[in-house]
């Protein structure tokens, strides 16, 4: 064995599988693609903030705490 530790030598072995990568580059890119898709573009429309319009946590509690209930109520 080597002087390395082992944190460097699991960086060096990803750093020399990805520089040696073909097809693989283009999968991250899809996959990078694929996650800003979701996270992004998708949380606008599906996910709107209906939290934002309180001004202070104690309203925001009471907001949620209400939803629960209604809810779950019967």
């Amino acid at each position: 064995m080597g002087t390395d530790h082992l944190l460097y030598r699991i960086y060096r072995f990803y750093r020399d599988g990805f520089r040696n990568m073909t097809v693989g580059r283009t999968l991250w890119a899809l996959i990078l693609l694929k996650l800003f898709i979701l996270f992004a573009i998708l949380k606008v429309f599906f996910f709107p903030d209906f939290l934002g319009r309180f001004d202070n946590e104690t309203q925001r509690g009471e907001y949620v705490r209400d939803q629960l209930i209604e809810r779950n109520a019967p």
